[in-house]
């Protein structure tokens, strides 16, 4: 059981998630998606079957630690907002798509279910931000460097992504899902040992963040 805050209320929410999906390649510009995905094909990385692709992973994998446990030294956060919808209401947090990039290049589904997924321990009514939802800005940090920052309105919106993920796999209640990413930066991945995410809504002036801690586990010889 995930323990939550509705800001800015306060009221507690209790999570135990029945689903954990992964959304990606979720940008307006489906034409931009596919130059993107021909990019990562040259990387080695394979392309989805379709867009948006949609990954279910294990619930437990949905963490509000602020360290996380992985093997080796090549995995990487992204930052992204996700949604949780419970009780017939759709919240919004922060969080990061944690990923072996070494093992991206043979399988992105497996790659991704390696990793824990952190997410925000605050989160947001959608109800209380719809309005000026494309105004919010999704930022992250690698280490202490800026490593994404861009509108949300580059990426479909919640509603869309929730009615995506209803139409693929049906009854979403009790599940958090994690909704697409923004470019890097410097356009180069990181390998971070430091990572922290941030959805700013400049309208109301407020901030969810999620930020962790990386702990590589070594490799042994057996």
């Amino acid at each position: 059981m995930l323990q939550f805050t509705v800001e800015p209320q306060g009221a507690p929410l209790a999570l135990a998630p029945r689903r954990l999906l992964i959304v990606g390649y979720t940008g307006r510009d489906q034409t931009a998606v596919a130059q993107h995905i021909a990019e990562l094909r040259e990387h080695g990385i394979p392309a989805p079957a379709r867009t948006p692709a949609l990954y279910a992973l294990a619930p437990e994998r949905l963490t509000t630690a602020d360290t996380i446990q992985v093997v080796g030294n090549t995995t990487s956060g992204e930052g992204e907002f996700v949604l949780v919808f419970t009780g017939d209401e759709l919240y919004v947090g922060v969080g990061s798509d944690h990923t072996d990039r070494d093992l991206e290049r043979l399988s992105v589904p497996r790659a991704k279910q390696v990793c824990p997924k952190p997410v925000s321990a605050r989160l947001w009514r959608w109800a209380d931000v719809r309005a000026t939802w494309d105004r919010c800005r999704l930022r992250s940090w690698s280490d202490d460097t800026l490593y994404q920052d861009g509108s949300v309105a580059e990426l479909l919106s919640p509603e869309a992504i929730l009615a995506l993920a209803r139409d693929r796999v049906g009854d979403v209640t009790d599940s958090a899902i994690y909704c697409g990413t923004l470019p890097l930066v410097e356009g180069a991945i990181c390998f971070d040992r430091r990572f922290a995410a941030a959805l700013v809504d400049p309208t109301a002036g407020r901030e969810l963040r999620c930020a962790y801690t990386v702990e590589a586990v070594a490799d042994l010889d057996t």
